[in-house]
């Protein structure tokens, strides 16, 4: 019940603003995974490209071996940002706006 006044209160300028914050913190948690996953391409494709080993696995499993890697190191971090994110609408949400 709580959810739907809220929402009712928000004006449009409001709901574009926090749909703008979540698609701008969906893109900075993403984003390094991404680069990793795309600099291990980028540097998987180059030694295929010297070497003319065209193996399809030797593509995928260290490129998958980086990203997994990659989230657990930057897994507290991505959770900080979406804590505090979180936090923020829990105090929107508390104070009606």
């Amino acid at each position: 019940m709580g959810l739907i006044c809220y929402a009712e209160n928000m004006n449009n300028t409001e709901v574009i603003e926090l749909a703008r914050q979540a698609l701008l913190i969906t893109i900075q948690i993403s984003l390094p995974v991404l680069l990793v996953g795309l600099f291990v391409g980028v540097a998987i494709a180059l030694v295929q490209a010297l070497t003319q080993i065209q193996e399809i696995t030797l593509v995928f499993v260290p490129k998958i071996v980086a990203i997994f890697l990659s989230m657990f190191f930057f897994l507290p971090w991505m959770m900080n940002v979406l804590v505090v994110f979180m936090e923020m609408i829990a105090q929107r949400i508390i104070s009606g706006g």
